[in-house]
């Protein structure tokens, strides 16, 4: 099927009259085709080079003890600067061989390495969806809200959760686990959309469809292939794939944005406007995406709308840190700086790690040094 639309593809590039052909000294010159990409079965996705099952067996296995003594080493294995010493990279998946080799890895990779190292070792190790997250990348400096997952130990009764993502902010959900059939088409999904970005649509189509055939209801790539059908210019495609992902996740923000902008483009503003309007109700009932406006409002200098947004976050969700801390640097950039030193405690309060409670904390103490200098300074009545 893949080489048949290729080739359909390029024989309705073909002009209708063919051109004279040139000179042999003149004759452009041969265009390379592009091959299709290589698709890993799991097997190949969770093999695990022979140097690191030795770094298992040494530092994991062979000390035995527990099976929670183990999942501990197992941890400062993985995550200690002094073992694998791997650096957080969102811009592609890898195998588990591939994040050895690199020793870079997105949350799939990093989720896929401890998975199979578990298994190797003995444990009922399993992916897990973790939902929906606010995550900020350093790297890049921005906040993203996305569908996240990470690795779940079962042992008897007792079910244990390792996420390796230290860039969480928020989460949303519980987390679950699901079929190896199903991580994999995350896997396939995220090269996919990586290959996309990349301008490999052929190969993003490949990868795609990959994913589909590990999972139909797997909505991501439902919504990636109506974002890829339209840069190959099939609207009607675009918008098959597009509806499929609404049916499975009728509240799927990412494909029903997609859908105002497919509606848009052909040329039907009434179509447009009425996924808009559903999108726009999603939101005022989504804490995330309240966050994530409350953010574009500070970066266009609305510290009003900033402060309004960040609190109707809170009314929706309560509980999450991330969202104190932002609303006090709206109330500190707006001036107010009680408030801002009322939320930063709350903000410290709710820290789930002594780490992130640690930093508020620091935080705090250097805004109650600000508002002091600040009154210090302030003219005094005579």
């Amino acid at each position: 099927m893949y080489a048949m639309a290729l080739a359909a593809a390029l024989a309705a590039s073909q002009p209708a009259t063919p051109p004279a052909v040139p000179p042999a000294e003149q004759a452009p010159p041969a265009v390379a085709v592009q091959q299709p990409p290589h698709i890993p079965d799991l097997a190949e996705i969770m093999a695990i080079p022979p140097e690191l099952q030795v770094l298992l067996q040494e530092r994991v296995i062979a000390p035995g003890g527990t099976r929670q003594e183990q999942l501990e080493r197992l941890v400062v294995l993985v995550f200690d600067q002094t073992a694998l010493a791997i650096e957080y990279d969102n811009d592609r998946t890898r195998t588990v061989a591939e994040t050895w080799r690199d020793r870079r890895a997105n949350c799939v990779s990093y989720t896929l390495l401890f998975v199979a190292l578990a298994r190797a070792a003995g444990m009922d190790a399993y992916v897990q969806e973790a939902g929906e997250v606010l995550a900020w990348y350093r790297d890049a400096g921005v906040i993203y809200s996305a569908s996240h997952v990470n690795a779940g130990i079962r042992s008897g009764m007792r079910q244990q959760t390792v996420d390796v993502d230290r860039n969480i902010l928020a989460t949303r959900g519980r987390p679950r686990g699901v079929s190896d059939a199903r991580a994999l088409a995350h896997v396939y999904n995220n090269r996919g959309a990586e290959l996309m970005a990349d301008g490999d649509l052929a190969g993003a189509r490949a990868l795609l469809e990959a994913a589909l055939m590990a999972d139909r209801k797997f909505v991501p790539a439902w919504n990636n292939m109506g974002v890829l059908q339209q840069r190959l210019g099939d609207e009607r495609k675009a918008l098959e794939a597009l509806h499929t992902a609404r049916r499975l996740a009728p509240e799927h923000a990412s494909t029903l944005s997609n859908l105002v902008n497919a509606y848009q483009r052909n040329g039907q503003p009434e179509q447009a406007a009425r996924y808009a309007a559903r999108l726009e109700e999603i939101r005022r009932t989504d804490p995330f995406a309240q966050f994530m406006l409350a953010l574009e409002c500070e970066d266009e200098g609305d510290y009003g709308c900033a402060i309004a947004r960040y609190q109707r976050a809170i009314r929706i969700q309560g509980g999450e840190h991330a969202f104190h801390f932002g609303l006090a640097r709206a109330y500190f950039l707006d001036g107010q700086l009680e408030h801002a030193q009322r939320e930063m405690a709350k903000a410290a309060s709710l820290g789930d790690t002594e780490r992130v409670r640690n930093v508020y904390r620091r935080k705090l103490e250097s805004l109650e040094r600000w508002r002091m200098a600040q009154a210090s300074r302030a003219p005094r009545a005579r």
